[in-house]
């Protein structure tokens, strides 16, 4: 009975079985005062293609909040990301895989170079990333009016409509087709996902990651290359925010400058709310996933309620200040119980040998 009932308290304190249960709710109750919430064609598959999206942007903030930073540049990073695959098939007619592979290249290294600014030069990662983002946010729009006369490039290579507008009820087999309203740029986002994860679980370089960001310090003396692994994750991030731009660009069918402008709120919305730690050392892709569904069936059901934009952002902006003190409070309260158990495992030493000589 104890195994059992420990057992239980454990998975119902587990946050990602509060953030489900929360998703559960909202859905019942939203679907159930609005039917139209849960049609395919108009909410369901927009819905599953948001949620996509910004849950590659929360894995590309996740990664540097897994060293204890973090990237404010995440938008810039898609939008250039997005600016390069599409330049690439307007100038060259590449095939999808290249593009996206040139897209991912453009984003990595931005966040390469701020992971060697905040590495070698010692710069804050909110300094460096801050100003990455004003440095992006004029270049990517001069480089549309240079390449394209219309600030927008719209592209027509092969599968790239398919890849971002299909849904599963576009495949069939014979007479059978798969159900509608599940775009194919959701299994984009469940690959990221699967990767990221598997960094992090199975891999040395993603147990080096979160001991940095445990504590650097201990890290260095454990012969830990610290300097290049904040690179290796502000690279990685960079990726990742590259994917998504070019993800946003598939699903509405034109690159634009932009892109990305909403993604910095949502980066930070799905890894916290899904228990990642803002001083780093652990993270949760499952519950990245779940945060992300989580504002994303908020917004839906707002919007159709009828709420605005303003109140919109209001309330997702509440949820952040609520999750991010959330945190610091779990953060003292982690600490402080490592101090009493530090406190009761050292034993009590004698009078005696207190005494200075």
């Amino acid at each position: 009975m104890t195994r059992g009932s420990n057992r239980l308290t454990s998975v119902l304190s587990d946050n990602r079985v509060g953030l489900l249960l929360l998703i559960v709710v909202l859905v019942v109750l939203i679907g159930s005062l609005k039917p139209m919430f849960f049609s395919p064609a108009f909410v369901i598959g927009p819905m599953l293609t948001s949620i996509a999206i910004f849950t590659v942007v929360g894995l590309a903030q996740m990664v540097v909040l897994s060293v204890g930073q973090m990237n404010l540049a995440v938008g810039g990073m898609a939008a250039i990301g997005a600016m390069g695959s599409a330049m690439v098939f307007q100038a060259f007619d590449v095939p999808l895989i290249v593009g996206i592979a040139i897209g991912l290249v453009f984003g990595g290294a931005v966040g390469a170079l701020c992971g060697v600014l905040i590495a070698y030069a010692g710069v804050n990662s909110f300094v460096v990333t801050l100003a990455m983002s004003f440095a992006l946010l004029g270049l990517v729009p001069a480089v549309y009016s240079w390449v394209s006369t219309g600030n927008a490039i719209t592209v027509q290579t092969p599968g790239l409509a398919e890849l971002g507008r299909s849904k599963l009820s576009d495949l069939c087999i014979g007479d059978t087709c798969g159900p509608d309203g599940i775009p194919l740029i959701l299994f984009v986002a469940v690959a990221a996902m699967i990767v990221i994860g598997l960094l992090y679980s199975k891999s040395r370089i993603g147990r080096e990651i979160l001991l940095t960001g445990s504590n650097d310090r201990a890290a260095l003396l454990s012969a830990i290359p610290v300097p290049r692994r904040i690179i290796t994750v502000h690279t990685l991030s960079g990726m990742l925010a590259a994917l998504a731009g070019f993800m946003l660009g598939a699903s509405t069918g034109s690159f634009t400058p932009g892109i990305g402008q909403e993604f910095m709120l949502q980066s930070f919305l799905g890894p916290i709310l899904g228990g990642t730690l803002l001083a780093g050392g652990y993270v949760s892709v499952i519950g990245t996933f779940l945060g992300i569904t989580l504002t994303v069936v908020i917004r839906q059901g707002l919007l159709l309620f009828g709420v605005g934009i303003e109140g919109l952002n209001i309330l997702l902006g509440t949820i952040l200040l609520i999750a991010l003190s959330a945190d610091r409070i779990r953060s003292v309260a982690g600490a402080r119980s490592r101090l009493r158990a530090s406190r009761q495992q050292s034993p009590a030493q004698p009078k005696e040998e207190a005494v200075v000589s």
